[in-house]
């Protein structure tokens, strides 16, 4: 059984202010009176698109105010694509923008966006600014990798984040090596027959938790890249909408979202 609250919510676009930048970002927050932890939501590399903003309302949904930011501001501004049947999922021509802009991305702008959501939420009257979390997917799992490194993160949902042993987007030291700085509680959800990230890469990180004693826990299931599209807020029961959803995977990944989300924040 898949545990889903079904509270009412509000949704809007907002901007994060971040020195003269402007993030567009999606907000959904509860409806009612009272205050909530916090999560922040990082997109893959096709932007705040559908897939994600259901995501977004669906943490909500938990009793939760969610954030999407749209990491490509500086590069693409308003970027976004949804999946096409083509090509396992992806469109050639979103798959090869969306690559495109990351390749762009650098370190140090995505860690001041990262920080510029935190003071975000934190000006917002419903939101206990002790309890904030991330989580992401793909490039959007690196960088709830890179978020979980701020103190203001306690918990933190890692799917399937691609390049943290080898990559810190123009930087030389790897993401992994910044493991130590992580103060909260990070899960992180992989893919044994993810083609994108080697079983070596996820044994890595493992290690690197676990010889830095991180509250932490690593999912692996039988699944590609990519496991949890699909799961959106109102299309229960859940049914494949994307070819790499994996029915088995998605909804036990989620259980444990909730988990952590409920027990740190």
């Amino acid at each position: 059984m898949v545990n889903i609250t079904d509270i009412e919510i509000n949704t809007t676009k907002v901007k994060i202010p971040n020195n003269d930048l402007e993030i567009d970002a999606y907000l959904a927050q509860p409806a009612h009176e009272g205050t909530f932890g916090a999560v922040i939501v990082f997109p893959e590399i096709f932007g705040v698109n559908g897939n994600i903003r259901d995501i977004t309302e669906l943490i909500a949904k938990q009793g939760y105010v969610a954030v999407a930011p749209a990491m490509y501001q500086r590069i693409a501004p308003g970027f976004e694509v949804d999946y096409s049947p083509e090509d396992a999922g992806y469109s050639p021509e979103a798959y090869r923008l969306g690559l495109a802009y990351y390749q762009q991305v650098k370190y140090q702008e995505i860690l001041s966006d990262i920080q510029a959501a935190i003071a975000y939420l934190k000006t917002l009257p419903h939101v206990n600014d002790s309890a904030i979390g991330a989580i992401g997917f793909c490039f959007g799992g690196h960088v709830a990798y890179m978020a979980a490194t701020l103190s203001d993160i306690k918990a933190t949902a890692s799917f399937y984040g691609g390049g943290i042993t080898t990559s810190s987007y123009g930087e030389d030291t790897p993401t992994i090596n910044r493991t130590s700085e992580i103060k909260g509680t990070i899960y992180t959800f992989f893919g044994t027959r993810d083609t994108l990230i080697s079983q070596e890469e996820t044994e890595q990180i493992e290690a690197e938790l676990k010889k830095h004693q991180i509250n932490h826990h690593v999912f692996r299931y039988d699944a590609g890249h990519g496991f949890f599209h699909g799961f959106f807020k109102d299309k229960y029961p859940l049914i494949e909408q994307n070819p790499s959803y994996n029915p088995e995977a998605a909804p036990d990944a989620w259980q444990h979202v909730l988990e952590l989300f409920q027990n740190n924040l």
